[in-house]
């Protein structure tokens, strides 16, 4: 049995001890390489002993026949996720809430427009979201607002009571990994990241084809987000108070790891069957940021305050070795000029697919397969759940259908008292990448270890199946 921590306060005491930080008073620094204790070996003087846990990994919550929303955010991502759920079946919009009242107004129009009743408004004050949290009449908490509040408001949302749906990614930080951990575990709420990539339709046949076999043993996986973001991050309309920018000012590393990792993670049964053992991380230097900002400040003074700050590298490429054995590649740019891509590498003993560049394409031997062969694949292994709910899921949209996919599976699993097919632990785990790539960044790259959020419930977890038994009942209002 691999050893394992079983509370964040040992994984963190352990860390710096083993870079000698706690014997040079530099604890609040990042503790990179240290390894974890021999299986067996005696707790550390003065660390807590580890409390009782409850494996949320395969957890049934109680069945919901409505399942009551509440939205907090409704800028970029939040609209269009009520428009989402207000075409599924037993689904209630009963609250929204953002600090912007125009918000509100605007997307309770989208509701007139759907034929159903207005929600319950919060949004007359930053601090309104605990209100909503509070509202006994909602199950659901959707979270769409900046990076820095998805763990307040997801904590905060499990500790009243509610479900969370949060917005990747859900935690910036180690600590807020091990909140989210131990606040779902301790009231057995959900808390469920919205990794909509997961749900894309070829991500979900490579699943499908891991469970057949057809990788054989896979033994490598990459994953990316490189995405020309420029104009959204230096656009004064575009993120509330350019909290994106600021995102990226003094946070060198991969900043949006999820989106690549989530259906890598899958694949492999990470946290179910297999776990994530350290990491290397590597930034190139700052080539874009600096400079653009140094030309829009000559021109504009709204942007002077962003000048003579450190920004992180254009590209960022992080490695993760598992217990097993297994390597990730995972990449991060979103200022070069370059065509969108979270790349998708699936290799295994057998066989090999990898979706971008585009036509995605998979083979068994030196050449991938034709069109007409990947038709076939198709064919044959396309899940139950995009035969189910695919082709509607085009029609309604949301990056060509992946994120209605992801809703109504959410959805249909709560009406159903089914365990969710992204727990807690998955999203601390591909969360905490980034903050975990920072330290190895900062450090030239030595290694950093990877903590076991599930307290070693890793190695007996069911793995991922996204089959419809006992599910797909849920039904959908008109499109």
């Amino acid at each position: 049995m691999s050893p394992h921590f079983s509370n964040r306060r040992e994984f963190l005491r352990q860390s710096l001890l083993g870079a000698g930080l706690v014997a040079t008073g530099l604890a609040g620094c990042a503790a990179p390489g240290a390894r974890r204790p021999a299986a067996g070996a005696p707790a550390a003087a003065g660390t807590a002993p580890a409390r009782a846990r409850f494996n949320m990994c395969g957890y049934a919550a109680p069945r919901l026949d409505r399942v009551r929303i509440g939205f907090i955010g409704l800028g970029m991502r939040g609209p269009a996720a009520v428009d989402r759920m207000s075409r599924i079946e037993g689904v209630e919009i009963a609250a929204l809430c953002d600090q912007y009242p125009d918000r509100v107004a605007k997307v309770q129009q989208t509701l007139a427009r759907r034929g159903l009743p207005p929600a319950r408004a919060y949004s007359d004050s930053k601090d309104a979201w605990r209100r909503l949290c509070a509202d006994p009449a909602i199950d659901l908490v959707y979270i769409c607002t900046p990076w820095s509040l998805h763990t307040p408001m997801a904590v905060g949302a499990m500790e009243q009571g509610k479900h969370a749906a949060v917005e990747v990614p859900a935690a910036r930080t180690l600590e807020e990994c091990w909140q989210l951990v131990e606040t779902s575990e301790r009231t057995r709420r959900h808390c469920m990241m919205l990794e909509n990539c997961c749900y894309d339709f070829f991500e979900l046949l490579t699943l499908n084809l891991a469970r057949h076999g057809w990788f054989g043993e896979i033994l490598h996986g990459e994953g990316a987000y490189l995405h020309d973001l420029r104009e959204l991050n230096f656009g004064r309309d575009a993120y509330a108070e350019m909290w994106r920018l600021k995102e990226n000012q003094h946070r060198n590393g991969n900043l949006y790891p999820t989106h690549g990792l989530g259906p890598i993670c899958q694949v492999m049964g990470i946290n179910r069957g297999d776990r994530m053992d350290y990491l290397t991380s590597m930034s190139t230097a700052d080539f874009q940021m600096a400079d653009i900002v140094e030309g829009l400040a000559a021109k504009d003074p709204f942007f002077a305050e962003y000048r003579g700050r450190t920004y992180r590298g254009n590209m960022n490429t992080t490695t993760i070795r598992t217990h097993r054995g297994r390597t990730i590649m995972l990449q991060h740019d979103v200022t070069s000029p370059r065509p969108y891509s979270r790349i998708h590498l699936v290799s295994g003993t057998k066989g090999i697919a990898r979706k971008w560049p585009l036509p995605a394409r998979a083979a068994q031997g030196h050449q991938w397969l034709d069109e007409a062969g990947m038709k076939q694949l198709e064919a044959e292994f396309t899940p139950e759940i995009v035969r189910h709910i695919g082709e509607l899921a085009r029609q309604v949209g949301g990056h060509g259908g992946m994120d209605f996919i992801m809703d109504w599976r959410l959805i249909d699993c709560l009406r159903n008292g089914l365990p969710l097919d992204q727990d807690v632990y998955d999203a601390a785990l591909w969360s905490v990448i980034a903050p975990l790539s920072e330290q190895s960044v900062a450090h030239r790259s030595d290694s950093v270890d990877v903590p076991d959020f599930t307290n070693g419930w890793w190695q007996t977890n069911a793995p991922v199946e996204l089959t419809l038994k006992g599910a797909g009942t849920t039904g959908v209002r008109r499109v």
